[in-house]
């Protein structure tokens, strides 16, 4: 009996390490898969014309204190407009996306009405529908109300709230309790009330979460702003300024590369700011009760 044991236990002490073998070897991995772009990406932006036409993209530059590229795509792609375009949208679209998501949250959790059933499926059933099928529907009114080539246009087209959003907003509203709403009316404040002294303070997780993931998707959004803002020196936006090192003739992707990089600071930046207040209002969103 001692003996089929210790058998049992080498078997199972085996497979416990194999399958440890292959978690740990499948995370490594992936994780080198996922960070090679990035990696590749960085060294590329510090490598001259010459290094970039003679060398692979793993190839290490001669020197890491050549900025040059970074002063080059940021005065050549025309960044700081883009930058300013592209914080202007970003604020009046989370301005107006969160106002209209959590209103509509408002409504949706804390009114029952013939239809609110509907209202919510039909968010869903939006969902199952391609952006790129409706484009020449959305592109046909955008002309005819004279928005395109607009920012303003661009920004009303953007504002429309997506249905994460108003479903984290709906679910997190879920865990404030119905009292509230009670006793602030019995105090006698009007439904608007609830919703701006009430209802927003406590959101805060929520919407710092929503406003993140919205914005990360306007500040990448490259279709659009493509389509929509044409006149790419005046109205042109971060996802289009590095297009300008492309062309018929080659692209210089070192220069597109250092271009990405100074791109991709504003949204890290703010997501290691933010990530506490994610990463709660996500939880928080998706447990109901």
């Amino acid at each position: 009996m001692a003996q089929q044991s210790k058998k049992v236990t080498r078997h199972y002490s085996a497979g416990v390490i194999i399958r440890t073998f292959i978690k740990y070897f499948s995370l490594v991995f992936f994780g080198i898969v996922a960070v090679l772009p990035i990696v590749s990406c960085v060294i590329t932006a510090f490598k001259t014309d010459e290094e970039y036409m003679s060398t692979n993209v793993m190839t290490m530059p001669e020197s890491w204190l050549n900025f040059s590229n970074f002063t080059e795509a940021f005065t050549k792609a025309n960044m700081g407009r883009a930058f300013i375009n592209s914080g202007i949208i970003l604020v009046c679209v989370l301005f107006g996306a969160i106002v209209i998501g959590t209103q509509l949250a408002y409504v949706l959790n804390r009114f029952r009405f013939p239809g609110n059933g509907l209202i919510r499926n039909l968010f869903l059933f939006a969902t199952l529908l391609p952006g790129i099928a409706m484009q020449v529907s959305v592109y046909q009114i955008m002309q005819g109300l004279g928005f395109i080539n607009h920012l303003y246009g661009y920004i009303i087209m953007s504002m429309g709230t997506d249905v994460i959003s108003i479903y984290i907003f709906i679910q997190y509203m879920e865990n404030i309790p119905v009292s509230l709403d009670e006793s602030a009316i019995i105090d006698g404040a009007s439904y608007f009330k609830i919703y701006w002294k009430i209802m927003l303070p406590l959101l805060k997780p929520a919407i710092v979460t929503c406003m993140v993931l919205k914005g990360v998707a306007v500040y990448n959004e490259y279709y659009c702003s493509n389509l929509y803002l044409q006149d790419k020196r005046t109205l042109g936006v971060v996802a289009t300024s590095l297009y300008t090192f492309t062309g018929p003739l080659g692209s210089q992707y070192n220069l597109i590369c250092a271009g990405v990089i100074i791109s991709v600071l504003p949204a890290l930046i703010v997501f290691i700011l933010c990530q506490n207040q994610i990463y709660s209002g996500i939880t928080a969103g998706a447990v109901k009760g």
